[in-house]
């Protein structure tokens, strides 16, 4: 129960129930192209405006409010479409593992090369689960490195017991 297990509890916690999740990927998803975005167009705008710091300015605003959100409305689609695929998966399967994300990265793939033929589909797809397992397995190795580093989590007294605590100038602190 996850009243009395804390990381039962901060695990249901981690991400959003999934008709939410979609809401919150999707956003999620834009504003880091939008953001994203306007970083790199500030400076193509700026690299490719007039000399002068005016006019390289201006270049650089104009440049973010004609490609930012458009490209953070691209990253909104595929965000959502991902979110989308993955709450299906989990409720077609019944559990959540990794490889509903990789499954859902390759279809996600697929399915925003439709328009560009099979071919492309087959070359999105590879991709998308590709590099979903990329950061799938990242972070199973990123758990598991920080499991081994606190093998038994921090001990803490029982609270009917009266364990001595160390005072503040203790010396085996040090060894």
């Amino acid at each position: 129960s996850a009243e009395r297990d804390p990381e039962k509890k901060m695990e249901e916690y981690a991400r959003e129930p999934c008709p939410w999740r979609i809401v919150d990927d999707c956003g999620g998803a834009f504003t880091m192209g939008a953001i994203g975005g306007g970083i790199f167009q500030a400076v193509k705008g700026f690299r490719n405006s007039p000399a002068g710091m005016s006019h390289r300015l201006r270049g650089s605003v104009t440049a973010i409010k004609t490609r930012a959100p458009q490209l953070g409305g691209s990253f909104a689609v595929w965000g959502g479409l991902f979110s989308m695929i993955d709450c299906s998966m989990v409720k077609m399967r019944g559990k959540e593992d990794p490889w509903n994300s990789i499954t859902s990265g390759a279809m996600t793939g697929a399915i925003l090369a439709a328009r560009n033929g099979p071919v492309a589909m087959v070359g999105s797809a590879a991709m998308g689960g590709i590099l979903l397992a990329l950061i799938e397995g990242a972070g199973i190795l990123l758990t598991r490195f920080a499991s081994s580093q606190f093998p038994t989590g921090p001990q803490f007294p029982e609270e009917g017991s009266s364990m001595p605590s160390p005072s503040f100038g203790d010396y085996r602190q040090y060894q």
